[in-house]
């Protein structure tokens, strides 16, 4: 029996080409993970109609990899997907989601795991961050990210910053700018470059940023005392798509953990509310600490 359109009908048709293709592909991915499992087909016999693995079809569904047309087209076919229209609606879809981002533009500079993270945080509804090592970069001035990626060749250091200021056009973009609340540790903020101007025009931009309504920032105050964070920096990610699930994202020094099980998820969220609400300070103290910081700058 072939599936009615309105059946499989994607959510993700209304993402605009400006979200980007990496939110683009999981959704689109969950889709196909929704229409396998409503004909009761397993991983396997879907891999099989490939002349693929499971692996493939595990690839795909959690948008890690791109949408070959025939691969598509095949799992419609298996799927029970017969109408022309609305096949064509999901390959046009999958040519939408194979498309490179803006970002990609950067991948000689950029590890894989983190072009991943850039195209999520394009798409975000709401972004927050917990960070212990540096200002977070959605936050950071040209020269302080300058002075971070200073151990490189300075044209690569360059367009690493250029990317970062790419990165932040979504903290001003209209209509949907994404809510960002950032929880900061204190010796973040006093552990700036050495010089003192790059140190003023960070601590003065951060008071900038606070004006904005979408823009929330705590300072964890280094007398709060350890913490259930004492994992390190991480960042939760919400969309506003109902298909997508909320992803929180942990750097290492070589690699990227994306966690989207709900377990993990909850976890996370308290660990956040906690911080907020138990240990940071409350924001609307946030002008306070920057300017005090500003006046103890030589």
């Amino acid at each position: 029996m072939a599936v009615r359109p309105e059946h499989a009908n994607p959510a993700v048709a209304e993402l605009s080409a400006a979200r980007g293709p990496t939110v683009l592909r999981i959704a689109l991915g969950g889709q196909l993970r929704k229409l396998r499992e409503e004909r009761n087909i397993s991983r396997r016999v879907a891999g099989e109609a490939l002349r693929a693995s499971e692996t493939k079809i595990t690839r795909m569904e959690l948008g890690q990899t791109g949408f070959k047309e025939r691969d598509m087209a095949d799992l419609l076919t298996l799927y029970g997907v017969l109408d022309l229209d609305e096949r064509e609606r999901f390959l046009d879809l999958a040519q939408q989601a194979n498309q490179p981002g803006w970002w990609h533009r950067y991948s000689d500079v950029l590890p894989s795991w983190f072009e991943t993270y850039v195209g999520l945080e394009q798409a975000a509804q709401r972004i927050r961050i917990y960070e212990t090592h540096y200002i977070p970069g959605l936050f950071q001035t040209a020269d302080y990210a300058r002075y971070i990626f200073g151990l490189d060749s300075a044209q690569e250091a360059q367009r690493l910053v250029d990317m970062r200021m790419r990165r932040q056009r979504i903290l001003t973009r209209e209509p949907d700018a994404p809510s960002v609340w950032a929880v900061v540790d204190e010796h973040v903020l006093r552990r700036q470059p050495p010089e003192p101007r790059i140190a003023r025009d960070q601590l003065e931009h951060l008071l900038e940023l606070i004006e904005r309504p979408n823009i929330t920032l705590q300072v964890l105050p280094e007398t709060a005392g350890p913490t259930p964070a004492e994992g390190g920096s991480f960042s939760m990610l919400r969309f506003p798509e109902s298909e997508l699930p909320d992803i929180v994202y942990l750097e290492q020094l070589t690699g990227a953990l994306y966690l989207d099980k709900s377990s993990d998820l909850q976890h996370y969220r308290q660990l956040m509310d906690v911080l907020s609400a138990v240990y940071a300070r409350p924001p609307e103290e946030t002008p306070a600490v920057l300017n005090k910081l500003l006046d103890a700058l030589p």
